[in-house]
């Protein structure tokens, strides 16, 4: 067996098989090189996206497999589409989708601070430090950091009489955006969207009310604001009316098709009157089932499935209007609105079941007519769609992207109503307490207390260099005048605020 690439191993029957072969030329890293190669993976994910934190920061342009272009400086997007093999790195993927799911912005701005720290923890180690006390470090200057961001958080003003502030800070979410040049109109759409769905007593936002749908053509200016359900969908007949008023809604999973026999064994129709029965016994079937919906008072059916032309033309000439292939989304959006039940079966329908609104119409797009169907007027009339418009299909996506941060950064201030300043003002302000915290340590945790506050200071470095500005120079200043104001502040002992209006 010496020349058996790989180690070996025998089996219950005494046979030999290879555990992993060609180990011999593996390469495996351990210790403080495994730790640097990590480091190294991350700090490459961070500077790949940095470049685009900030509103001056570049949009990135990614192409899939298949071809289909991407240009958007979403921090979550970018890393999503990146095509990455290290294991530290995809779980600074995973670190941005995270931030994506809970907070829904600052996805850039985790990554590249995660991957200062990680740059920092690299220089410590080479200083001889153990990893452990690295850790416990970082973990206490972000404890330290946290309660300065405590202390310098302003209380802010969160009504649904007075949404200027709101309208700002989502103005201040989009400039950052491709959609910057209906930057009020945009704020305003996310505003009300998000206070419609709220419940300001409870502080609580029901996100699953807020649709947000795409469709090509038009301008991004044409972006409006729906209060009810708008689905990408048509009334199954060209024939069927486009405006329903005082409408009882039939939501159905049940196809409007004949029952199936349940079995394996196969029907043959060997002669005609066969298949007149077969025929006519379908017709009965298509009649007793649209009988149900108009007995149980619908006046329009959605169904989650299609039907084919004969159940098509007997619902027109039964004079109830019907949608298919709706989606599952849409189907529960729908109940959720308009208050109905979703219906597995023709047989369980009943009065009690079916949903209510205003208005149900078809809406016409551009040139080639493209149509969708929106459902208005609801009984429960929170549920809200924004339309998205745009030149191309690029334009919407990114659109809708940048519409999805500001919705959630306008339902964190209605759950949690307080700000710091931005711009790199807290990350500055949190850099300045954890430095002259680490000046009161005498143990080993002081460096890494440093090393935290110097990572801090690389947003806004980041911000400085995407803006054109000399990042040292930039940095330097902006210290040097909060220091002074800081001192002076405490000085006169007017409250503990670090940092200045500029």
């Amino acid at each position: 067996m010496a020349g058996f690439p790989g180690s070996i191993a025998f089996d219950e029957y005494g046979r030999p098989f290879i555990i992993l072969r060609d180990q011999d030329k593996q390469k495996r890293l351990t210790g403080i090189d495994a730790l640097k190669s990590h480091i190294l993976a991350a700090k490459q994910v961070a500077l790949t996206i940095r470049t685009s934190l900030g509103p001056k920061g570049l949009d990135k342009m990614m192409v899939s497999q298949d071809g289909e272009v991407t240009v958007t400086n979403d921090g979550a997007t970018i890393l999503k589409m990146m095509d990455v093999d290290h294991e530290v790195a995809k779980l600074l993927v995973q670190l941005a989708q995270s931030q994506d799911d809970e907070i829904g912005d600052g996805t850039t701005g985790v990554v590249v601070l995660a991957g200062a720290l990680l740059e920092q923890a690299g220089a410590l180690l080479d200083r001889g430090i153990h990893p452990i006390r690295i850790a416990d470090g970082f973990e206490l200057a972000c404890q330290t950091a946290v309660t300065h961001l405590d202390k310098i958080a302003e209380l802010f003003p969160v009504s649904a009489e007075n949404t200027e502030p709101l309208i700002k800070v989502a103005m201040t979410t989009l400039g950052s955006k491709i959609i910057n040049k209906c930057h009020r109109q945009m704020a305003e759409i996310a505003v009300n969207a998000v206070l419609a769905v709220a419940d300001l007593e409870q502080k609580d936002v029901n996100f699953e009310l807020i649709k947000v749908e795409g469709k090509v053509g038009g301008r991004l200016e044409d972006t409006t604001l729906v209060r009810g359900v708008v689905i990408d969908k048509t009334m199954s007949h060209p024939q069927m009316p486009k405006e329903l008023r005082n409408v009882k809604l039939a939501i159905l999973t049940c196809p409007f098709e004949p029952p199936k026999p349940k079995t394996k064994h196969k029907l043959d129709v060997t002669d005609v009157e066969g298949y007149k029965e077969l025929r006519q016994y379908e017709q009965d079937k298509f009649k007793e089932i649209v009988g149900l919906v108009k007995k149980a008072g619908a006046t329009l059916a959605i169904c989650q499935w299609g039907f084919d032309d004969e159940a098509n033309h007997l619902l027109l000439q039964q004079q109830l209007p019907a949608v298919r292939w709706v989606g599952g989304p849409e189907i529960e959006l729908i109940a959720i609105a308009t208050g109905g039940r979703i219906v597995p079966r023709f047989e369980e329908l009943t009065p009690e079941k079916l949903g209510s609104a205003g208005l149900v119409r078809e809406i016409a797009f551009g040139t080639t007519k493209d149509r969708m169907l929106v459902i208005e007027e609801c009984s429960n009339s929170r549920a809200v769609t924004i339309l998205v418009r745009g030149g191309n299909q690029m334009l919407v996506d990114e659109a809708k992207r940048s519409l999805h941060d500001a919705l959630c950064v306008i339902r964190s201030l209605v759950q949690e109503p307080r700000v710091v300043y931005g711009g790199g003002a807290a990350e500055i302000a949190c850099s300045l307490a954890v430095a002259s915290q680490a000046d009161q340590l005498a143990s080993l945790e002081q460096y890494a207390y440093r090393a935290f506050a110097e990572a801090l200071e690389t947003i806004p470095l980041a911000l400085a260099e995407n803006s054109g500005l000399s990042a040292i120079h930039t940095l330097g200043e902006v210290k040097e005048n909060t220091t002074v104001r800081y001192w002076k502040l405490l000085g006169s002992g007017i409250r503990n605020r670090y940092i200045s209006d500029r």
